[in-house]
């Protein structure tokens, strides 16, 4: 659905917020929640969809893994890695944000 010119996510049952449960991420002056392959935010009564972010993520203190303590989202044919109010996943040398 668009409106006003902007796409809505318009079957959305779940609250966002702090604490949500979601990775979220600063975007222009609002949050976006990450979470099933896509992004979006709160807006006048329903949430506008938004583009994953995705850049090259190179300051990382550890590696991810299944004991890393981070939250694992799986995204289409790999694994994201969510802290720190983003997400991301292993890419050859370094990270990238999604």
């Amino acid at each position: 659905m668009t409106t006003a010119g902007h796409d809505v996510h318009t079957e959305h049952t779940h609250a966002h917020g702090p604490g949500c449960g979601h990775a979220s991420a600063e975007h222009e002056g609002h949050v976006d929640y990450i979470h099933d392959g896509h992004a979006h935010a709160p807006h006048q009564g329903h949430y506008d969809e938004h583009a994953l972010p995705h850049a090259a993520h190179e300051d990382h203190a550890h590696a991810h893994g299944s004991d890393c303590g981070h939250e694992a989202v799986t995204h289409g044919d790999h694994m994201d890695y969510a802290h720190d109010g983003h997400r991301h996943a292993a890419h050859g040398d370094h990270y990238d944000e999604h």
